[in-house]
């Protein structure tokens, strides 16, 4: 009979023990959800990003782009070629700038330079690109000589114009709805900031209370 209450005491000191430690130990199961990320090389993608109006956007602009300068590319005789040059730098320089920066914002990079206002720089860029997309292929429709190739390359050039278009005024709304919460949230400061410079005087000043 000792030998099982003995028995008894020692299962319940054992539990207690497990019990003690398992509370004090710093490896604690954690009820936390796992997120489904897509990392490689500390780089994660973002897919809500890309599936964005932004993304979309940048998306079709790097592709029309990237079209605009192969049909370009393609014109093997020019007289004269200064429309055919600057049309070819633009679109070029078009896609791969658009290219890095959808890059950026889908690799999350953005976020480890904080101290840029990439809102402002894609709206810069978009708004850049629509200006020379719309020149270059405007003077390559008045100085055309009708062949296939030409007619293409206006055709999306005024394609990725209209859709850097879009994407400006998309980029817009959005510079303006931050630059609004900034205003708004240094005033709010401001105004704490006021408060408790006022509550203090009136703390260290009984007399006026």
């Amino acid at each position: 009979m000792r030998t099982t209450e003995e028995g008894d005491a020692f299962d319940g000191e054992a539990s207690n023990t497990s019990m003690i430690s398992g509370a004090s130990s710093p490896y604690q199961p954690t009820t936390e959800p796992v997120h489904s990320r897509n990392i490689l090389w500390g780089l994660r993608f973002d897919m809500d990003y890309l599936k964005s109006y932004f993304g979309i956007l940048k998306v079709v602009e790097v592709v029309l782009s990237l079209i605009s300068f192969i049909c370009i590319e393609t014109i093997m005789r020019c007289s004269p070629c200064g429309g055919i040059y600057f049309f070819e730098f633009v679109s070029c320089t078009a896609c791969v700038v658009t290219g890095v920066l959808l890059l950026i914002f889908c690799l999350s990079l953005h976020t480890k330079v904080p101290h840029i206002n990439w809102s402002l720089t894609d709206l810069v860029n978009t708004a850049a690109c629509t200006v020379f997309f719309f020149l270059c292929s405007l003077v390559l429709a008045c100085i055309n000589h009708n062949t296939g190739a030409e007619i293409a390359a206006v055709i999306f050039g005024f394609l990725v114009t209209a859709v850097y278009s879009v994407n400006t005024f998309l980029a817009v709304r959005r510079w303006r709805r931050g630059n609004n919460s900034n205003t708004g949230a240094g005033q709010s400061s401001e105004y704490m900031r006021a408060r408790t410079a006022s509550r203090g005087e009136m703390e260290s000043r009984p007399e006026l209370v």
